[in-house]
């Protein structure tokens, strides 16, 4: 495990355990919510990238040494439908009345307009299980963009007026934060107004796990079908 938001030394020092284990190749399976973050700068840092990327980074990309092959997952939980289920049951075991609830479903966000929009098209298509398996009056998504300022002030007001408004109508508001684990920051965005949530994000639950072992096995194939052709183009 490697924990860090691709920290090059995490990373290495993971992978170096690994090794020193035994493993003859490695398939790196990445925990995010959207298969986008981090991803160029994990690449460049396994040697499957070229070029290292610009723009904003949570560590200073290095390359790694590596002494075995690697291959490296893309997907993100947005995009995994396993996912929707577990919202199913975050939103029914909150509910008391759902005629009378909206489910507000917030997820972290990125900083770059166009990748947020996926997020939040992602984020609708699992909505959707709600919409179908629930008596809600509405279900919404959105993103806080919790790391850019400007951006998250603005998300911060849009996302405490719909509060407001489901208030001054007569409902109650569901909030169920789109993260692997906790509540994040939102009890201080929404302080002062009436909602309800719990402290629980995508974690615990066992499809979170289900899901990080269909990525290993995907990845793992990647890497056996790529060891494959090496071995051909040098016979």
């Amino acid at each position: 495990i490697a924990f860090g938001m691709a920290n090059p030394v995490t990373l290495q020092t993971a992978l170096d355990d690994l090794v020193s284990h035994g493993a003859e190749s490695v398939a790196v399976v990445r925990l995010f919510v959207s298969g986008e973050s981090f991803l160029k700068e994990t690449a460049y840092s396994f040697q499957l990238e070229a070029h290292a990327p610009s723009g904003h980074t949570m560590h200073e990309p290095r390359v790694l040494d590596l002494s075995v092959p690697v291959s490296l997952s893309v997907g993100g939980l947005l995009d995994a439908q396993l996912m929707a289920g577990i919202l199913v049951d975050r939103a029914l075991g909150l509910s008391i009345d759902p005629s009378k609830e909206s489910i507000l479903i917030v997820g972290h966000g990125p900083g770059d307009d166009d990748e947020n929009k996926r997020w939040v098209s992602k984020m609708d298509h699992l909505a959707e299980s709600i919409r179908k398996d629930g008596d809600f009056h509405s279900v919404n998504v959105s993103t806080l963009r919790e790391d850019w300022t400007g951006k998250r002030e603005a998300a911060e007001l849009e996302l405490q007026a719909f509060v407001r408004t489901e208030s001054t109508a007569g409902r109650t508001v569901i909030i169920i934060p789109f993260r692997l684990f906790g509540f994040g920051p939102y009890a201080d965005v929404f302080e002062g107004l009436s909602y309800r949530a719990d402290s629980l994000g995508l974690l615990p639950d066992q499809r979170v796990t289900d899901w990080i072992r269909s990525q290993y096995m995907s990845t793992k194939e990647t890497l056996i079908q790529s060891e494959m052709m090496n071995h051909q183009s040098h016979d």
